[in-house]
């Protein structure tokens, strides 16, 4: 929470901002904001949590910590977030690869891969999962990829929200989920039905009888089951650095106790005993500490594929 309400600058000024609509599919766009230093040794592509959106705090502050490093970031909306709610014609959820792919794939046919991805929360789950689907053929199109305080598992995760401390977390993600459904009901009422929308108590029961059916999953479980990123990472082929606390009080740290982590050697997992949920506040400087490392981690890296003499 001190995270969440500590300010996080973004220099639009230096920095100024582009909005992109981008249409993956048909019937679907996507918003993204996109800053660009004056001669960028990179790209990055910064992927939002559940019912997060381009302007979260996390991104703002990450964004700046990149562009100051030198590298052109895109703040990727997943679909119908950033205030899209009526340019797409379906939820977003997890495991929903195909719109971050296919923008990949654009950039790679403007000559601007590989990309480093970097996903919050949700969104780790989503960067993680792309990178396990593209296995050793990611080197095409992504340098690497980084996961913060991501749910492995959706299902032990969803059960972690339904416990009594967590009531507030929980309350916030229903009613924002609830409100941007309903405001699409309003105008897609086929595509978006509300029906036993007024029984919906926890994230579970949303996914179970909202997002489930929208994607043709079998229920929630289903859904975690088969959308999950640990049954992805055995598959990275790229580099991954995924950030966890072990008091997140969202996700249960053992299911980080996964045998891909002995298994994939492009794995790496940088845990600290505090920071919470998209936190990692520092006391001193760098404030931020997770953007920090990131940061420190893709310049690694970088230079790590670069030609001799480029840095």
């Amino acid at each position: 929470m001190v995270a969440s309400l500590w300010p996080r600058q973004l220099d639009e000024r230096r920095f100024p901002v582009r909005a992109r609509l981008y249409r993956p599919e048909p019937e679907v766009q996507v918003l993204i904001h996109v800053q660009r230093p004056e001669q960028p040794r990179g790209e990055v592509i910064l992927v939002h949590g559940l019912e997060g959106s381009s302007d979260s705090h996390y991104m703002r502050s990450l964004a700046q910590a990149l562009l100051e490093a030198g590298f052109q970031c895109h703040r990727f909306n997943q679909r119908g977030c950033g205030g899209t709610e009526f340019l797409s014609n379906t939820l977003y959820h997890a495991g929903l690869t195909s719109d971050l792919f296919a923008f990949l794939t654009e950039l790679d046919r403007q000559r601007r891969t590989p990309v480093f991805l970097v996903g919050f929360s949700l969104g780790g789950n989503t960067v993680l999962k792309l990178a396990g689907e593209m296995g050793d053929d990611g080197y095409r199109l992504i340098a690497g990829v980084c996961a913060v305080s991501t749910p492995l598992e959706l299902a032990a995760c969803t059960r972690r929200l339904q416990e009594p401390q967590n009531w507030l977390y929980e309350r916030m993600f229903v009613r924002s989920m609830k409100r941007r459904l309903r405001l699409r009901h309003k105008v897609m009422p086929e595509r978006f039905p509300i029906d036993g929308l007024g029984r919906v108590r926890t994230v579970f029961d949303f996914d179970d009888r909202i997002t489930a059916p929208a994607f043709a999953f079998r229920g929630a479980e289903h859904y975690y089951d088969t959308q999950s990123c640990a049954r992805f990472l055995d598959a990275i082929g790229v580099p991954a650095l995924l950030i966890q606390a072990q008091d997140d009080p969202m996700i249960p740290f053992e299911v980080y106790d996964h045998p891909a982590f002995r298994r994939n050697r492009n794995l790496r997992l940088l845990s600290v005993e505090h920071g919470g949920h998209v936190g990692f506040v520092s006391r001193g400087r760098p404030r931020f500490w997770a953007d920090h490392r990131i940061v420190e981690w893709i310049l690694d890296e970088r230079n790590k594929s670069a030609p001799p003499g480029v840095g």
